[in-house]
């Protein structure tokens, strides 16, 4: 009987799990069947016949534009970096030369949906026109931006030098709405400055050393080692690295930076995607050329992607001070995939992560020392830097913008002055303690 009872728990509860795992088993195929390709196939294949002999204006229509047309419409809702190009398009950025084209100089990205400038490049025609980092480009020739993707926006900003073109910037900060008409011009871009816009890098009675990369083109690295040869030999003791309104370039220029101030082997930057073949890590091959050396790298909203990732591993890694405002937060890979009729995809793939794992896409690098500037006074500062800027301004604008000081640099000359001062000092106490403790056991 006992027997006969326990034989009946187990079957009961056998068939308790064969029933769970049967329920589990139909909800998961239904699931899977729901998210399968071949429904969602059927249904397109009948919306484009649908649309071929229907539609009032269709009699003109192949199925490649609308099979085009479905492809960027399915990348454009994946996020705004993706973007499907045809054959024409792609061979243009193919075909697209790096270091100078005709433009209005300025950087855009998508931001909540609108086309944002991440920074305007030095002496351009959108930096002289006032135009300024966080401002949303609203029409170009009249044309509304609201469903233009970000590589449109591009191609429709570029043109041949000297043709002139008409946007309207929203500035958010403002609540105003402005015209402009700029005529574009050759842009090239200088990677490398000091703080006056030149290459000389003279260094202060201070012994603080200044560089501002604009950008991370394929010489960055190279004229930014040229530069510390400069300041070395004058006796740097400490160094500036300005990264604000950089709105990135080149990864593997910003590994190279960052190697200029790491020991060989430290890990620079990951890049992690769902496809494992996305998933690689960037080492330091050089080595620290600027050993125990106090630095302090300036950022704000206008630093974006390699420049998010050098500021993001030296404060990391302790290597630097992080000095300004938060960062941009664009820190996304995009692979460009061909395919079989000439069009590609450009297809964000992974995203940039710190030594320490930290994400940087949508979420930007946070100062260690927090400096706010108002816009009025960060537009001083980029005229400052620029030759020939304050000149070009009217006489009752002159005064007020070379009066405006550059609060966060002042703030980082400040930190690395103490810095310098307290290591100076160490060594000094460390001697004279030992000296102290000898005469003791002279004594």
């Amino acid at each position: 009987m006992k027997r006969r009872l326990i034989y009946g728990v187990v079957a009961l509860v056998l068939s308790i799990n064969l029933i769970i795992g049967a329920r589990v088993y139909f909800s998961s195929a239904q699931a899977a069947e729901k998210d399968s390709a071949y429904p969602s196939l059927e249904l397109f294949s009948y919306v484009m016949e649908k649309v071929r002999k229907d539609y009032v204006d269709g009699q003109n229509l192949k199925y490649q534009d609308l099979v085009y047309g479905a492809l960027k419409g399915m990348l454009n809702t994946l996020d705004p970096h993706s973007e499907f190009m045809e054959p024409e398009k792609y061979k243009e950025l193919q075909n697209d030369t790096q270091g100078a084209f005709g433009g209005l100089g300025i950087v855009i990205s998508m931001k909540d949906n609108f086309v944002t400038v991440v920074a305007p490049m030095d002496d351009s025609p959108g930096f002289r026109a006032g135009i300024m980092t966080g401002d949303r480009i609203v029409r170009i020739d009249g044309k509304s931006t609201d469903r233009m993707s970000l590589q449109e926006a591009v191609k429709t900003l570029r043109g041949e030098p000297g043709t002139e073109v008409r946007i309207s910037v929203f500035r958010p900060s403002s609540n105003q709405l402005k015209d402009y008409k700029l005529a574009r011009s050759v842009i090239t871009v200088d990677m490398v400055k000091d703080i006056h816009g030149k290459k000389e890098f003279p260094l202060g009675e201070d012994k603080i050393g200044y560089v501002r990369l604009v950008q991370f083109g394929e010489k960055t690295s190279d004229d930014l080692e040229a530069a510390l040869k400069k300041l070395k030999a004058q006796g740097m003791q400490a160094l500036v690295l300005d990264l604000r309104w950089n709105p990135g370039g080149l990864l593997e220029q910003a590994v190279a930076v960052c190697e200029k101030f790491l020991p060989r082997g430290q890990l620079v930057v990951t890049t992690e995607g769902r496809n494992p073949a996305q998933n690689s890590s960037r080492h330091a091959n050089g080595h620290d050329e600027l050993p125990k050396m106090p630095i302090a790298v300036l950022v704000n909203l206008g630093s974006a992607s390699a420049s998010e990732i050098v500021a993001g591993c030296l404060q990391d890694l302790n290597r630097a001070i992080i000095v300004g405002e938060k960062t941009f937060g664009k820190g996304s890979v995009q692979s460009i995939l061909p395919l079989q009729d000439g069009s590609a995809l450009r297809l964000t793939t992974a995203k940039y992560y710190t030594p320490s794992h930290k994400v940087i896409h949508e979420e930007g690098i946070t100062p260690t020392v927090p400096v706010v500037m108002s816009e009025e006074e960060g537009r001083a500062v980029q005229l400052q830097w620029t030759p020939g800027g304050i000149e070009s301004l009217e006489e009752r604008d002159r005064q007020l913008v070379s009066q405006v000081h550059d609060s966060q640099l002042e703030r980082a000359m400040d930190v690395l002055k103490g810095i310098t001062l307290f290591s100076q000092r160490s060594p000094l106490r460390e001697k004279r303690v030992a000296r102290g403790e000898k005469m003791a056991a002279a004594q």
